[in-house]
């Protein structure tokens, strides 16, 4: 290979995977002393490469498809036989298998040098990944960059006596591993205790080695669910004193730089169990000759950047937090209940603090223009989204009654204008109904709740989307470095497997590279009350990209906006909170604005919050598989309907959409036939019979095993099976055996 020339292909993957800290396009250019029409050549191939999905877009990097990112957060967990530390991303999904293991160094000289930051066990660390050249350890290393926390990834688990006087602690995780205790570090905990335990170092021989650090408590408590992936998850659920009291000591906001709209009839629509209000609504006509029929849309945020000052410990403790996270029992907040729930909540009658946008739009639903203000306001009204329905439904209330000709009708008239805007815009609408677990007074699950969905839940939503849309658009014109809220396209690889499962159901999808949210929205109506509307969306939903927060703007794919920053709710988002700063700053509208240094780093900030986020995705659905598991383990070998929520050579995932739950049955299990995976029909079809099981069939199952420390569950399938499409059976692209062979035993469940 001659310096100055363009690598082939092979080459630069190779480069990519080997130098993942090199992998910018910049980078990859000096590398291989690349300049002028040489560069051009090289980009071209470089997206040719993303096209084929041989590479993906990681932060400002280019990585190998399921290749941890250059800086990744890492949880330091345990040490390998030699003592060394060994780490693994924070988040990995559930779908890519285990984790990679990272190797921590640590040189003394780097120490020394100042270059590395001192990690232990169990703390979570920034770290700059290496590929490691030595085969025999594992497939990464890292430098430390920065402590995000120390101590947060001890091992959970539970104790189970042994009668030599030790004991075992079983896993909580799926991927787990048993370990053992010796009888003198037990300390305190009895058996079926919850505990935190410091990982030793790994046996050659038998398990592991584990000291109890702490109880957390008995695991015969439904409350401890949830406590379980408060712990596992690493969220930080106590505010440290000093936090308390920075909170306690807050004063009431003064009207210093603040308009006074104590006048403007603002309200909150929440759910009718919500207890902080972070946000307001008023709506009138447009009374300017020059906007006929037009109308003027005010959004009221809390000002939560006049108490949370950067620096400060509820600062530092919001960041570590990043966002609230919400579980059927119990909410972790961002925030003290002194800022959240009183200070920063936008109270009925109360006066309070508030950034607040008025939004001016056309008859036909544009936006013409908007303008943002510091204010004190008090809302007129609290109302629950049930009670503004009803009242506009023609049932007002007592409370409703009052403000339905000029309050809530001139909202409904504003919405119907903005809807205008919305139906020409186009975002992907995808019809995934949410499921909400309804709990009982002692702690277990009553049942499982679909609310319905509402005009006014559109409502509040549209108005919180152009309020976004329109703090985006004004830190942009004032050259504000922000924190932007994005979602990238479908890969082609992802758009392909789509593309590939479509055409058996003789759907279609447009090629090329400008796919917009619309091209699948009249998939989605075409498949809508047939047959396989279930599993169109479904798919549709699996194509997509993630949103995640950047300082760099890409656009948001989903809701096909081009500028969008996430501003109405502060109080339970970090990256709100930025937001919040930026404007303050930008416009000059007083304290609490945004800091150079805070400038400088928002690309380590979105990368924390963007984590932050999906830890707690994570931990909420691990909350409802462990409560569903737990609810279920008394109904061993009961019969129920569900539907196949998921195909993968290895099985089938079932959902129960009465329960929320969610189980596996092992193609082991299935029969005495082969079973072949055919990626692009989502089906396992038996090889001899023909029969077989598709994504979006409704089956009936037996339960034959409920895990819920692990929230796992196992299914055995009744149903017969269905005669597949010709084609599923053969081995063309993406279509593979599965693991099943005659006469094999269902394998040993995970404990």
């Amino acid at each position: 290979m001659i310096h100055g020339e363009v690598p082939p292909r092979e080459a630069l993957l190779q480069f990519i995977t080997d130098n993942p800290e090199r992998a910018s396009k910049r980078e990859i250019a000096k590398a291989f002393g690349l300049k002028g029409e040489t560069r051009v050549e090289l980009k071209q191939i470089l997206r040719d490469l993303e096209d084929d999905g041989l590479l993906q877009k990681s932060r400002k990097s280019l990585a190998r498809p399921g290749a941890l990112p250059p800086v990744t957060v890492l949880d330091i967990t345990t040490r390998d036989k030699d003592g060394e530390l060994i780490g693994r991303p924070a988040e990995w999904p559930e779908e890519a298998g285990a984790a990679p293991a990272v190797l921590i160094r640590q040189s003394s000289a780097d120490r020394a040098k100042g270059k590395s930051a001192v990690g232990g066990l169990g703390d979570r660390v920034l770290a700059k990944i290496f590929t490691n050249k030595d085969r025999a350890r594992p497939a990464y290393t890292a430098r430390v960059i920065k402590i995000l926390d120390r101590h947060v990834g001890a091992v959970l688990g539970v104790v189970r006596l042994a009668a030599d006087g030790g004991a075992r602690l079983m896993p909580i995780e799926r991927r787990g591993e048993e370990m053992q205790i010796d009888a003198a570090d037990i300390g305190e905990a009895k058996d079926g205790d919850l505990v935190e335990v410091e990982v030793g170092r790994a046996a050659r021989m038998g398990l592991t080695r584990a000291k109890v650090l702490s109880v957390v408590g008995s695991v015969a408590s439904e409350k401890a669910i949830s406590m379980i992936a408060i712990h596992a998850h690493s969220i930080p659920y106590i505010f440290p004193q000093s936090v308390l009291a920075e909170a306690d000591d807050a004063k009431p906001a003064s009207m210093s730089h603040r308009e006074d709209w104590r006048h403007i009839p603002l309200i909150t629509i929440d759910p009718a169990d919500a207890k902080d209000h972070d946000d307001a609504v008023y709506a009138e006509r447009d009374p300017s000759p020059a906007n006929p029929d037009g109308v003027i849309v005010t959004v009221a945020i809390a000002d939560v950047s006049y108490y949370v000052r950067t620096k400060s410990a509820l600062d530092r403790e919001a960041l570590r937090r990043g966002n609230s996270v919400y579980f059927p029992d119990r909410v972790v907040p961002m925030l003290p209940e002194r800022i959240s729930n009183d200070l920063c909540s936008l109270r009925e009658g109360v006066d309070r603090p508030a950034l607040a946008v008025r939004m001016v739009f056309s008859a036909e639903g544009r936006k013409v223009s908007h303008t943002f203000h510091r204010i004190m306001m008090k809302s007129a009204a609290k109302l629950s989204y049930q009670q503004a329905q009803a009242a506009i439904d023609g049932k007002p209330d007592d409370k409703t009654g009052p403000l339905l000709e000029p309050i809530l009708k001139p909202l409904w008239h504003a919405y119907g204008v903005m809807k205008r805007g919305r139906d020409r815009r186009q975002p992907l609408e995808l019809d995934m109904p949410e499921r909400k677990i309804i709990l009982r007074e002692d702690g277990t699950v009553d049942r499982v709740h679909v609310p319905e969905r509402l005009d006014v839940h559109k409502l509040i939503e549209e108005m919180m989307i152009q309020a976004n849309v329109s703090a985006a658009e004004t830190l942009e014109t004032k050259r504000q470095p922000l924190v932007y809220r994005i979602h990238d396209a479908p890969s082609l690889s992802k758009q392909e497997v789509l593309r590939e499962f479509l055409a058996t159901i003789g759907f279609s999808l447009v090629k090329g590279g400008n796919l917009r949210s619309n091209s699948f929205n009249g998939i989605l109506a075409k498949a809508q009350d047939t047959p396989h509307q279930i599993i169109v969306n479904e798919m549709v939903l699996r194509s997509q990209s993630q949103a995640i927060y950047s300082p760099e703007n890409i656009g948001h794919f989903g809701l096909n906006l081009m500028k969008y920053a996430h501003f109405t709710s502060p109080i339970r988002r970090y990256a709100d909170l930025i937001v919040h700063r930026a404007l303050v700053g930008s416009l000059g509208l007083g304290e609490g604005g945004i800091t150079r240094e805070e400038e400088a780093i928002l690309d380590d900030i979105a990368a924390e919050i963007s984590t932050f986020e999906r830890r707690a995705m994570a931990a909420e659905r691990d909350t409802v598989n462990r409560l569903v598991a737990h609810h279920l383990a008394g109904r061993i070998g009961e019969e129920f309907e569900g539907k196949i929520g998921g195909v993968t050579k290895s099985g089938l995932f079932i959902s129960l959409p009465q329960f929320g739950a969610d189980g596996f049955i092992p193609v082991s299990t299935l029969g005495r036939d082969y079973y072949i995976y055919d990626e692009a029909h989502q089906a396992l079809t038996g090889e001899k019979s023909g029969l077989g099981y598709q994504l979006g069939d409704t089956v009936e199952v037996r339960l034959v095993e409920a895990v819920p420390l692990a929230g796992a569950l196992r299914f055995e399938m009744l149903s017969e099976g269905r005669k597949m499409p010709a084609g599923t059976r053969s081995f063309h692209k993406g279509a593979r055996r599965g693991h099943k062979q005659p006469g094999t035993r269902p394998p040993r469940s995970r404990r």
